[in-house]
């Protein structure tokens, strides 16, 4: 093998490399929304700020002192709205959406030098879609905590998913490596526990009918 041809090999290494881990990193994040929709992004906001994270220009508005300051008040609002007994529920309703959004947004702001068709289809199905299943997860184990224990226990809920968004934003920031495989975890525990609550749910009906 020539010279040139092993520096070229190098060069092609080096740039799939980069790429994993920005898909990994993506993937990680907008997991990540799935449990918290604002948390994340204003962590990555914040780390991109204090020089922890680079991002890509594109993305590069997310640590904008506009974005950091509406991002921390949502951050807030959100995680002490799902403090209050019963407006937790309804505020899952409009969590789904939010997080599939923010799920994309992180997806596409951290793959921000591929082409843009591509880049699109792993926002919406990659970012949207791992941050919907993982926020119905959570909203299905909030909704089955309600039942089983009127709510007592909603608090431990809220603040384990707050602690797990948060969580994966630091692994994304000090070990990227990991954060792409402990997202597909989570995305494949919530689609086990979406199944679980399904099955008791049909088994419910049929034992009513």
């Amino acid at each position: 093998m020539t010279l040139a041809k092993a520096e070229l090999l190098s060069v092609d290494i080096e740039s799939m490399m980069e790429l994993l881990l920005a898909l990994g990193l993506g993937l990680g994040l907008a997991a990540a929304c799935g449990f918290r929709v604002f948390l994340p992004l204003f962590f990555v906001g914040i780390a991109a700020r204090t020089g922890y994270m680079d991002l890509p220009v594109s993305f590069e508005w997310v640590n904008s002192n506009l974005a950091l300051a509406c991002l921390g008040v949502a951050t807030v609002c959100e995680i002490l709205g799902y403090y209050i007994p019963w407006f937790d529920n309804l505020l899952d309703t409009v969590a789904t959406p939010a997080a599939a959004v923010a799920g994309s947004v992180m997806m596409m702001g951290m793959t921000g030098d591929m082409a843009p068709l591509l880049k699109w289809a792993l926002g919406i199905i990659a970012g949207g879609g791992s941050a919907t299943v993982i926020q119905l997860g959570t909203a299905a184990l909030r909704g089955g905590s309600s039942v089983s224990t009127g709510g007592i226990a909603n608090p431990l809920v809220s603040t384990s998913e707050t602690v797990a968004s948060g969580g994966m934003v630091l692994l994304a920031v000090f070990v990227p490596v990991l954060v792409g495989i402990v997202a597909i975890a989570s995305i494949v525990f919530a689609i086990l526990l979406l199944r679980k609550m399904i099955g008791r749910r049909t088994q419910l009906r049929h034992s009513e009918a």
